[in-house]
């Protein structure tokens, strides 16, 4: 006969579109495998202040039909590990009064380094298993497959960008939208390929370490001048909104309030990325004579906790299951993934760099096809554009010399 033991499920971090899949088809796996399932309430910040009472137990009818629901039934949190440092006993003491012998943890990053930490001082006591999730794509997951949540952040985003496209072309106007993602452009990208933005923007595509507002200024500057050109007086701009943290933070503080999270990191996805833009645009614009309606707007909180379409719906029925399946028989220090049709267990240890401890970063690849066909289809400066045959109409848009539109946009391609 199976002993019975209790499974802990928490979920740190920010939200993303299938976290109560996972719960769902993890709680009903370890319920038919004969254990109890404790749900941990608000995050893992219940466990450091050793709130007894956020653990509530859940059974197959609490969790049978919240597959397809977005948000969280068990909530989240942040912790940012350096400050919590002194409460990591109560945290592990916590567990321990709970009697949780498996511990299945869903987030990103952050969430990763806490399931890490107590593996490792859990010492075999507790074992730990994985599920990583979050709609900026940013995990090192192999094969190059998503993580859970964002495929319906890009669905829900491009739907957004869409009717925002047409309404673009109705009134004609420009939106600058920015998307979240702070570390990987990868949700800008994915919407703009999808929706058929007219430009994209993401941080990598900048290889220095800054850059001034100025620069990315006027590359959407020439985007809108080159779509006139075309006799095209409406388009819609995709803005990652990690290109923020390229800027120089006290350039970028003198035109926006920044704020910081519960980690201490800039919260970027307060900065209105969009409205500076629009600003500085705007001015190069009315230098040139030209009259353009700007409109800025964010999306990122308005995805987060979405329904999850059906990919993510089935992606996370997979990992919920994959996760208990793993633990139950023995796994502990593993991030489960699904890749070529099969649940597949990575190593704690590879999810990190060896030099600096940090979680492993997924950027978008600017050498790829995928990138590659995403740039070729955007209307923006290219460097032939500043040659003599071809500046001459993109300069009477301007309403001035080739050689002064060649002059005024070539820091462009220095």
């Amino acid at each position: 006969m199976v002993k019975k033991e209790k499974l802990g499920i928490i979920v740190g971090g920010g939200p993303a579109p299938g976290i109560n899949g996972v719960i769902s088809s993890a709680v009903i796996e370890a319920i038919n495998e004969g254990h109890e399932v404790l749900g941990i309430m608000g995050g893992f910040k219940s466990l450091f202040d050793g709130n007894m009472s956020a653990a509530i137990p859940l059974t197959i009818a609490d969790v049978s039909r919240i597959h397809a629901q977005g948000g969280s039934i068990l909530r989240t949190s942040r912790e940012f590990p350096d400050k919590v440092k002194e409460k990591f006993k109560q945290l592990m003491a916590t567990l321990k009064r709970l009697q949780i012998r498996y511990l299945l943890t869903i987030g990103g990053e952050g969430t990763l380094f806490m399931a890490n930490w107590i593996e490792r001082e859990g010492k075999g006591a507790i074992s730990v298993i994985h599920v990583p999730k979050t709609i900026d794509n940013d995990i090192a997951l192999p094969g190059g497959v998503p993580t859970f949540g964002y495929e319906t952040a890009r669905h829900y985003g491009v739907q957004i960008t869409e009717n925002l496209m047409e309404d673009a072309k109705t009134t004609g106007r420009w939106y600058f939208i920015t998307a979240m993602g702070r570390h990987a452009g990868h949700l800008a990208l994915g919407i703009g390929k999808a929706a058929g933005s007219t430009i994209t923007l993401i941080a990598e595509e900048f290889p220095e370490k800054k850059i001034s507002l100025k620069k990315v200024a006027d590359i959407l500057t020439g985007s809108i001048i080159k779509r006139l050109s075309m006799n095209r007086d409406h388009g819609v701009a995709i803005l990652a909104e990690g290109i923020s943290e390229k800027f120089d933070l006290d350039e970028l503080s003198r035109y926006e309030k920044l704020e910081k999270d519960e980690t201490g990191r800039v919260r970027l996805s307060e900065i209105q990325l969009g409205r500076i833009l629009k600003n500085f645009v705007k001015k190069n614009l009315d230098q040139l004579g030209i009259k353009i309606t700007i409109v800025d707007k964010n999306i990122g909180y308005e995805l987060r906790c979405a329904d999850p379409i059906p990919f993510d719906v089935e992606y996370t029925r997979n990992l919920g299951y994959g996760a208990v399946r793993s633990i139950l028989k023995g796994a502990s220090g593993f991030t489960i993934v699904f890749y070529d049709g099969r649940l597949k267990q990575i190593p704690f240890a590879e999810m990190f760099e060896p030099d600096t401890g940090r979680s492993v970063v997924r950027v978008v690849d600017i050498c790829s096809e995928n990138y590659e066909v995403g740039r070729k289809y955007m209307i923006r400066l290219e460097k032939e554009d500043l040659k003599k045959t071809s500046a001459k109409k993109l300069a009477n848009t301007a309403k001035i010399s080739a050689e002064a539109f060649a002059e005024r946009f070539g820091h462009l391609f220095e």
